[in-house]
């Protein structure tokens, strides 16, 4: 095992022992009873949908809406009785069992998408200039490494410019750099073996390479062509294609941002006119992208007996305006959005919230990324009274986990 904190390598077995688990002082004061059945610890998988997707135009249609409203898409039938979305999402509308979808997020901070990233993130907002960790830097925090594995992997490289001056939310804060995540070096399988490991100095480098498990997860050449294939032969296709090898080698939580930014690019962020998108580009690029790769991951996963040990969501940073502008597209909008979330402890199949008829505020059963983070860090086994300093919990003390996705 290696890790970013240290410049010496160290023994599967130290990398899992238990004060790697009770490193918060929470945890501490909760000691497992003897002959009592360890606790279930899933891994996550979160995908950033950079940018900012539509719920009308993508999981919350809203068919019977005046055509300003309503969008360029129809909606479509999925294989859960009563749960419709886009028709952009074919492939997932044939695995909506996999997953659920919460329709009724919204949030109170600035519609601006550093502060959306930082917030789906890490639970929290983003103020008096303090940044908070993300869920991988807590999960690292938290329960370590395990297998010789990185705890946090982030694919295929952090969000860059998006229009702020404010965090993303993707690194360890205060938590220190020995919790940030692992990053590559280079395109997931397009490289040398060596350029797909992070930059950790010589001495961590080295070690790292010295991993054989390591090594071989990162290494997208040991995958057949066609599975390959059927993630899409393109960065994000391939990124998830990735996650999916390192969550079955070890690793407790891969971020994958969908994209880098928001700016001449084809991303989900839809003002209509340049340098951002279209709604065109949802029909015929970003649409298809996610739709591809994120069916692939929740089948493939499904396949190999991992789904049920692991989380998978897909978020966005915040929502779109409900009536269409004057460009074509749709503005930014924290009112109200939707996200997917499934896999491991999670019930899958189900529909959490409403919008009204204009997908504008929650109809009922509004949900916080408070929320969200409670529930993802208790599908994860992570106690929610776990601090990550004095005083300060994992999430939110009025945050409770999603009642409706707890099995």
């Amino acid at each position: 095992m290696f890790r970013q904190d240290s410049h010496r390598p160290v023994s599967p077995q130290e990398g899992t022992k238990r004060r790697d688990f009770l490193r918060a002082g929470a945890l501490g004061a909760m000691p497992m009873a003897l002959g009592a059945a360890p606790r279930q610890e899933a891994s996550c998988i979160l995908v950033m949908m950079v940018g900012g997707p539509s719920q009308l135009d993508t999981f919350d249609p809203k068919p019977d809406a005046p055509s300003e409203i309503r969008g360029p898409f129809r909606s479509i039938r999925t294989n859960v009785s009563g749960m419709r979305i886009s028709e952009i999402f074919p492939r997932l509308a044939r695995h909506a069992d996999k997953f659920s979808l919460i329709r009724s997020l919204h949030h109170t901070g600035p519609a601006v998408h550093d502060a959306g990233h930082h917030l789906m993130q890490t639970g929290r907002q983003f103020s008096n200039e303090i940044e908070q960790p993300s869920y991988g830097s807590v999960v690292s925090h938290l329960l370590g490494g395990r297998n010789g594995m990185p705890a946090h992997v982030l694919l295929p490289k952090p969000v860059g410019a998006t229009g702020g001056n404010m965090p993303h939310g993707d690194g360890p804060a205060y938590l220190g750099q020995a919790h940030a995540p692992f990053l590559l070096n280079g395109e997931p399988g397009a490289l040398p073996e060596r350029q797909y490991l992070a930059s950790l100095g010589a001495s961590g480098l080295a070690a790292a390479l010295d991993n054989a498990r390591l090594r071989e997860a990162f290494d997208l050449r040991r995958e057949p062509a066609s599975v390959r294939d059927r993630y899409g032969r393109n960065r994000f296709g391939q990124s998830c294609l990735l996650a999916r090898r390192l969550v079955e080698a070890g690793v407790r939580f891969v971020t994958v941002n969908q994209f880098e930014t928001v700016f001449d690019e084809v991303t989900w962020d839809s003002h209509g006119a340049a340098p951002f998108s279209s709604m065109a580009h949802y029909r015929d690029v970003v649409g298809p992208m996610f739709d591809i790769a994120y069916s692939a991951l929740l089948e493939d996963l499904a396949l190999r007996g991992l789904l049920s040990s692991t989380i998978v969501a897909g978020l966005g940073e915040f929502g779109r305006t409900p009536r269409i502008n004057a460009a074509g597209g749709r503005d930014h909008w924290t009112h109200c959005y939707s996200a997917l979330l499934g896999g491991g402890p999670l019930r899958n199949g189900v529909v959490v919230g409403s919008s009204d008829r204009t997908a504008s505020e929650p109809n009922d059963r509004p949900v916080s990324p408070a929320e969200l983070a409670a529930t993802l860090y208790k599908g994860m086994g992570i106690p929610l009274s776990a601090e990550l300093r004095p005083g300060l919990p994992v999430v939110d003390p009025s945050a409770a986990p999603i009642a409706e996705l707890l099995a």
